[in-house]
């Protein structure tokens, strides 16, 4: 067989493959005006956008039928193969592309042009329902894809949607608890004290920097009348908004009790029942340390319920613990707690401290411990700022870079 022999038959087995209903003169006469070509792979064979009056039917290998997308990427709309055609949409109407047409692999296909086409039409009806039935079957398909592709984004859509609902409350949510925050933070700045009294014989100083916004821990000096200067330190079990009004609370329901009576114990056991009435979390308590300063006699009364036991520091360097049982405020009524008192010498200096200060942990996971904090003391004869700021540099470089898990709170008095 010659090889124009051989094309001719193999683009009437692969134009019979496709078109099985021409009768044989419709075929043969289709046969007469295709011309078999071959392609190799990654060869566009239609090119989207564009006007190419050419159709094609596939005798081997694949191609893929492709479309831009806004984003200059592509979506694959589809494969065919061997004894499919594409392209048809070109020989009945003078519109762009629709889509671009790839060799996937080497490829043979048998390619008619418009020109030639529209002359067999006219003497082969049954041809052009051929090509009508397919051209409906791939818009079909087509549309049956779109329409898919369409219900999916639209679900897509409904959950975006939904998803954009939820964050949009969570975003309000955060508001108001960001103002709620705010305000805590302005309550509390309100409350603790941005100057002590200045007295004959003793100074303070303080230094604090809460955990979050806002913070648990409070403190004060405040004066009682001509001989008499109220000390404390407090710590509310929380550190939430919550917290912040409570902390508000003790702090109001101490500087009120104090001004009653002058025993630490009588006043610290006043507040706890006061709590309890005021109060509706069974969860949230206050630990404190309260005494009064006897300036006349050198001497501080106190009570400690349930806070970290403060560091004496004597003016020859001794280092004395103030102990003292007692129970934390808030949570039962019949608190019991015992009175102390301690005589006070000129170069004394009393730190009192929140638990903040030995528990900071730093980068390895090492406590700041107690240790740390008596070593400082006992080795500063500072005044109250200096030692103040001693300890609290201290602790915030032991600390590093960890995260701060506590309200860090110093009250210092030194007594001259």
């Amino acid at each position: 067989m010659t090889q124009p022999d051989a094309a001719n038959g193999t683009t009437t087995t692969a134009l019979r493959a496709v078109f099985s209903r021409l009768s044989p003169g419709d075929l043969q006469r289709l046969r007469q005006v295709a011309t078999l070509k071959h392609y190799p792979a990654n060869t566009v064979l239609c090119h989207e956008g564009e006007i190419e009056r050419v159709f094609y039917v596939l005798h081997t290998g694949i191609v893929r039928i492709t479309q831009r997308l806004s984003d200059g990427g592509e979506r694959l709309l589809a494969l065919r193969g061997p004894g499919e055609f594409f392209g048809e949409m070109a020989l009945v109407e003078d519109a762009p592309r629709s889509a671009s047409v790839t060799a996937a692999s080497d490829v043979q296909v048998i390619e008619i042009t418009a020109g030639i086409f529209d002359q067999v039409l006219l003497h082969s009806p049954s041809l052009a329902m051929t090509l009508l039935r397919q051209a409906y079957s791939i818009l079909r398909d087509t549309m049956q894809q779109q329409i898919g592709e369409l219900e999916s984004k639209n679900e897509e859509l409904r959950r975006a949607y939904r998803d954009l609902q939820i964050a949009q409350a969570e975003l309000l949510r955060g508001e108001r608890v960001k103002r709620d925050l705010e305000v805590a933070a302005q309550v509390q700045r309100s409350i603790l004290p941005t100057a002590f009294p200045a007295l004959n014989g003793v100074t303070f100083a303080a230094r604090a920097q809460p955990a979050r916004e806002v913070g648990g821990d409070f403190y004060d000096a405040f004066q009682l009348d001509d001989q008499h200067v109220g000390v404390l330190i407090a710590d509310v079990s929380d550190k939430s908004i919550q917290a912040a009004f409570f902390m508000a609370i003790s702090r109001a329901l101490f500087m009120t009790e104090a001004r009653r009576r002058l025993s630490p114990g009588d006043v610290v056991r006043a507040v706890n029942e006061l709590l309890l009435d005021v109060s509706s979390d069974d969860n949230m308590f206050v630990t404190a340390f309260y005494g009064v300063l006897h300036m006349d006699q050198r001497l501080l009364t106190y009570v400690r319920a349930g806070h970290d036991r403060p560091l004496l520091r004597r003016a020859d360097g001794r280092l004395e613990v103030l102990d003292g049982v007692g129970r934390f405020l808030g949570m039962l009524s019949g608190l019991h707690v015992e009175e102390r008192t301690v005589e006070l010498r000129p170069g004394d200096r009393l730190v009192l401290y929140s638990d903040g200060v030995p528990d900071a942990i730093n980068l390895a996971g090492e406590r700041f411990g107690a240790d740390r904090l008596r070593a400082i003391v006992q080795s500063q004869a500072a005044d109250a700022a200096t030692l103040a700021e001693a300890i609290f540099t201290s602790v915030l470089a032991f600390q590093g870079g960890a995260p701060q898990f506590d309200d860090i709170t110093l009250l210092v008095a030194a007594i001259d």
